[in-house]
């Protein structure tokens, strides 16, 4: 993962394969493809998980309001996509234990015969689970079991039913597989932009001309293949291969607040399963943090970044207000995030109907392969089924791997074990439960640093679990390159509270600056730069 060489590395090779998009769809392509032996490049515009990818609802799932539809409109289509998830749910959970980990979920009913519905539907959905599924069943619970688990809830319910479901850390999962990737033998590369094709006589691509968003420097990328997944803004690089093609996707924006965990006060999620426009919603305990989501609305620019508007604030809060007891007001907000949906394209239909299956197209004309749709329980079996179409045109054979492969951080992994030997080193119980979770058995590699340097082993704030040698280790080993792609991706700070992503800016830039050799002039002006991003997020979810 040092950046530096793996770009230099790019304009002197040909490769099997050429990926555009550091999602993860990108990402566990890129694996899947190294491990099965292909000459590798992955190039992402900005960070890796930087859209898409890092800003969703955190959950590995089969889709409980697939199910449900599936059956009232006997949509086998849903049924395959809650199938799909399911199978995958167990493979996801095992390849990161670090990094994903069991979650209840308490769905709230009013009447008996309500509890009655949803504990049929729900007892459906663990039977269509695998086989090697480990997960709990669900059951229904009696109102005052629910209010212990929950203590926030309203009183007004009569019970609720719990199901579990998988809970991830998206941007640090999506990282892991690309660290996978490139130990692997892939050439992974962030904030590199593709910004043109170039094409041989028949209009078939030839290399990828990609400009270095840092330096912008430009190198050229030959490869055989080239792959897309560039997740809602697929149709960008489709048509940059062929202007002569159609729009296939159709981005929906999706929001999500972030409220203080004792509105719930619970390590249960809550799911709401009626809006008054058909959707549902999640309130999920994250990082120490409750999140609330999501929106589901059609997007007219994608191109700008999707940020929380005031209105989403009032929905989402009027939306949970029935369901807790705490009144709930625009103060309790701690940050909030947007996200865009990578939807395909239907005729006539709204985005909340659309489905999030996937599918691997290949353009006759330019030779480029796209992976369009699909959601982050589903990564794996996308990207399988995108290599497989690759290998074929490139007539090797030989099996996807990445079903029982650990990821980053996965090896030997013991929480308990690893926990100890960092409070051993004298890291407080939180400290330490906070690096084994995000870097598994790779946290003593993290604290090595401090130990090099004890000065580095203090906090970046107070009160919170982040040490600064953790800022050191991201940018040398992580490909970090920004305080965003640090605060945002490697910690998830800035999703968890913006006031104290912006205090802990300056110090970040700092440490980071010094690994990466930039100027005190340098260091002021990207801690200025990201303070001002973030207070423009706050100013625009209250306006």
């Amino acid at each position: 993962m040092d950046r530096a060489k793996h770009l230099e590395s790019i304009g002197h090779e040909t490769f099997d394969l050429c990926i555009v998009g550091g999602g993860a769809s990108g990402t566990g392509s890129a694996l899947d493809a190294a491990l099965r032996g292909l000459k590798v490049v992955l190039i992402e515009q900005d960070d890796f998980a930087s859209e898409t990818s890092s800003r969703s609802t955190k959950l590995i799932h089969g889709g409980v309001r697939y199910l449900e539809q599936a059956f009232k409109n006997l949509d086998f289509a849903q049924l395959r996509q809650v199938r799909h998830g399911l199978e995958e749910r167990h493979i996801v959970l095992h390849n990161a234990p670090h990094l994903a980990h069991e979650l209840g979920l308490i769905t709230p009913v009013s009447t008996w015969l309500e509890g009655l519905y949803f504990s049929i539907g729900l007892k459906l959905y663990d039977w269509f689970a695998s086989g090697s599924d480990t997960l709990q069943g669900s059951r229904w619970l009696s109102k005052a079991d629910t209010l212990a688990r929950v203590p926030g809830l309203s009183r007004n319910i009569h019970s609720a039913v719990l199901y579990y479901d998988g809970q991830l850390d998206d941007a640090r999962y999506c990282l892991a597989l690309v660290q996978s990737a490139a130990e692997a033998g892939a050439i992974v590369v962030n904030h590199a932009q593709v910004v043109d094709f170039e094409k041989d006589m028949a209009g078939g691509l030839q290399a990828a001309v990609v400009r270095d968003t840092l330096s912008n420097g430009r190198v050229r990328i030959r490869s055989k293949v080239f792959l897309n997944c560039t997740g809602p803004h697929a149709d960008r690089i489709r048509m940059m291969a062929n202007p002569a093609l159609t729009a296939r996707i159709r981005p929906s924006k999706c929001v999500h607040v972030v409220l203080p965990l004792d509105v719930l006060d619970s390590r249960d999620a809550l799911l709401i399963p009626k809006t008054k426009d058909g959707r549902v919603v999640f309130a999920i305990p994250f990082e120490g943090r409750l999140l609330l989501g999501t929106t589901d609305n059609d997007v007219l620019n994608s191109t700008e970044e999707p940020v929380l508007e005031a209105a989403e604030v009032e929905f989402l809060l009027e939306t949970l207000q029935p369901f807790v007891a705490k009144p709930l007001d625009r103060n309790l907000v701690r940050s909030g995030f947007g996200g865009l949906r990578p939807l395909i394209a239907a005729v006539n239909k709204q985005t909340k109907t659309l489905l999030r299956d996937h599918e691997v197209e290949r353009d006759t004309e330019s030779g480029l392969f796209s992976l369009l749709g699909g959601k982050w329980t589903t990564y794996r079996l996308m990207a399988k089924d995108a290599i497989d179409a690759v290998c074929n045109r490139l007539g090797v054979e030989k099996a996807c791997q990445t079903g029982s492969h650990l990821l980053a951080g996965a090896e030997d992994f013991d929480f308990d074990r690893i926990k100890k030997q960092l409070t051993d080193q004298g890291l407080n119980d939180d400290i330490s439960q906070h690096l084994t979770l995000k870097y598994g058995s790779r946290a003593i590699r993290v604290s090595a640093i401090g130990q090099q340097q004890p000065e580095l082993m203090e906090p970046i704030l107070p009160d919170m679990p982040f040490i600064k040698a953790e800022v050191v280790y991201a940018a040398r080993y992580e490909m970090a390159c920004t305080v965003r792609d640090f605060l945002a991706r490697r910690i998830r700070l800035e999703i968890s509270d913006w006031n104290a992503a912006m205090a802990a800016a300056p110090g970040v830039s700092a440490l980071m600056g010094d690994e990466l050799g930039w100027t005190a002039q340098e260091k002021t002006a990207h801690a200025a730069a990201y303070m001002e991003l973030i207070a423009t997020f706050i100013q625009r979810s209250q306006a």
